[in-house]
């Protein structure tokens, strides 16, 4: 294995511990999925507060597995290891024998492992052959994708990925370069990237290459592909009071996060009934208004945590939140009819019927 390749800081590591802890914490065995294992920094705090949960890792780097185990080492009793994408999350549960789990975390994106290691080609910063594979054991590698697709879909895969402007610039420069020689080496890459850029543009956003260098990863792993097949899965997995955290480091990551969770905390009937028909009912509360970001400490200690978006939701019972609102609504319509005329009440007097606990809607979070 060797020695550990880069630096490791878990993001949102307190926010995480403190979304997940209800939902782990509950006083017998609980089932814990970190589906973007990595180094295990957020695995092992979750083992460390919780004695009682089971831990269930995925990641398809093998690297990375090896040092997450010898790190996880001593909770090895609580402990499944999986070499599997976490869109194989059903596969890998059916084959452990867990029909449902308490807690799920995606870290997504690159981890520090792969990026901090120069021959693993992720960083247009240091020249590494061209690879970009997360499972370096299998699938097609960035410099087949740089030197083989046409320029229709080299152009589209950094268009739509890297939400990249220039985009057909960039790949007719590569075109015009792979025609001269195989291109190999991401210093080559990143410097044919700059070169595309126009200068004004060159002198904001950050360094030229890094939006191709993301799409090319992107489109290398699969990652969107598999991260909108593994959410809704992991979803359907939740126990009742289970929750999911998942924290995004792109606006298309982020995107396809957002509609996932939005599928299942609105009702999905007709809104001019008074009542949710059977099966209509949301199925989960979000725990947050919209996307966490990290703090100003957070970016300071750890500058990689500087683009995260964290969202999260917790699974419900859909009779007992359907009971609640059916509760909450004659309350209201009971309080409304005492201050129509000649029902007794002060009209104008300023009282209101006392709002019910819990009365918020699916929308609102717990931290809001």
């Amino acid at each position: 294995m060797g020695e550990l390749r880069g630096t490791h800081v878990p993001v949102l590591l307190e926010r995480c511990l403190e979304l997940l802890a209800p939902a782990l914490g509950r006083g017998r065995r609980t089932v814990h999925v970190d589906a973007t294992l990595g180094l295990a920094g957020h695995a092992e705090a979750v083992l460390q507060a919780h004695p009682e949960t089971i831990l269930v890792g995925l990641d398809r780097d093998t690297e990375a597995l090896a040092h997450a185990r010898v790190r996880l080492a001593r909770f090895a009793g609580r402990v499944h290891l999986e070499h599997a994408v976490y869109d194989e999350l059903p596969e890998v549960l059916d084959r452990l024998g867990f029909p449902s789990v308490d807690g799920v975390l995606f870290d997504l994106g690159v981890s520090s492992l792969q990026l901090d290691a120069p021959d693993r080609g992720f960083a247009y910063a240091q020249d590494a052959p061209l690879d970009m594979r997360m499972d370096q054991t299998r699938g097609v590698t960035a410099e087949e994708v740089v030197n083989s697709y046409p320029h229709p879909d080299l152009a589209r895969v950094l268009r739509v990925y890297g939400e990249e402007k220039f985009a057909g610039r960039i790949a007719s420069a590569i075109i015009r370069e792979r025609e001269r020689g195989r291109i190999t080496s991401s210093a080559r890459l990143a410097e044919l990237v700059r070169e595309s850029i126009p200068a004004p543009a060159r002198r904001t956003g950050g360094h030229p290459a890094k939006r191709t260098f993301q799409a090319l990863r992107i489109e290398v792993n699969r990652e969107l592909a598999a991260l909108e097949t593994a959410l809704p899965a992991a979803l359907d997995r939740l126990s009742v009071g289970g929750r999911l955290v998942v924290l995004s480091y792109h606006s298309l990551e982020d995107r396809l996060t957002k509609q996932a969770l939005a599928e299942r905390v609105r009702s999905t009937g007709p809104i001019d009934l008074p009542v949710e028909l059977p099966g209509s009912e949301p199925t989960f509360r979000l725990l947050s208004r919209g996307a966490e970001l990290p703090g100003e400490v957070e970016v300071a200690a750890n500058p990689r945590a500087a683009s995260v978006r964290l969202r999260a939701a917790e699974r419900i019972d859909p009779q007992a939140a359907q009971r609640g609102r059916t509760d909450r609504e004659r309350y209201r319509r009971r309080g409304k009819a005492m201050h129509q005329p000649g029902t007794g009440s002060a009209t104008g007097s300023g009282s209101d019927p006392r709002r019910m606990p819990g009365d918020t809607t699916d929308e609102e979070g717990e931290g809001t």
